[in-house]
């Protein structure tokens, strides 16, 4: 089985927001991997969480036709759907890691894909989450 990459909503941000330098040619250079080899992962929280960050805190935001082809493009990628479960779950995290209950439910999701690497900016680099590693891919 090939290895899967859980990506976080901030990763995606960057590869899509131009105005960001060199944060977005590392983003995008990543999302653009996973396009090619099918291993990139994202949840139901990612994907709502790009299209308001898209839409409203670019420095210019995306029409709503352009959010809604991105979100039509990832939808082929793995997508964790969060459940009640999930919710529970992440609670347990969030306590146990001592991270907010957004984070939790990204290493839930994560954790919950098989994924070994969460790409996040948001997370603490290179501390391990259970099974799951964060890796910051936009640090020098």
């Amino acid at each position: 089985m090939a290895d899967k990459y859980f990506v976080d909503t901030n990763i995606l941000i960057y590869a899509h927001d131009r105005s960001r330098g060199i944060k977005h040619d590392r983003a995008r250079q990543l999302v653009e991997g996973f396009w090619i080899s099918g291993q990139g992962v994202l949840s139901t929280q990612v994907l709502q969480e790009l299209c308001l960050n898209l839409r409203r805190k670019l420095a210019r935001p995306l029409a709503v036709d352009e959010v809604r082809q991105l979100i039509r493009d990832y939808m082929s990628w793995e997508i964790v759907v969060n459940t009640p479960d999930a919710a529970i779950q992440a609670l347990e995290i969030a306590v146990r890691y001592k991270t907010s209950f957004w984070d939790a439910l990204i290493l839930q999701a994560a954790e919950q894909s098989g994924a070994a690497i969460l790409y996040s900016e948001d997370l603490a680099a290179r501390q391990s989450y259970g099974t799951v590693r964060v890796v910051n891919p936009l640090a020098g």
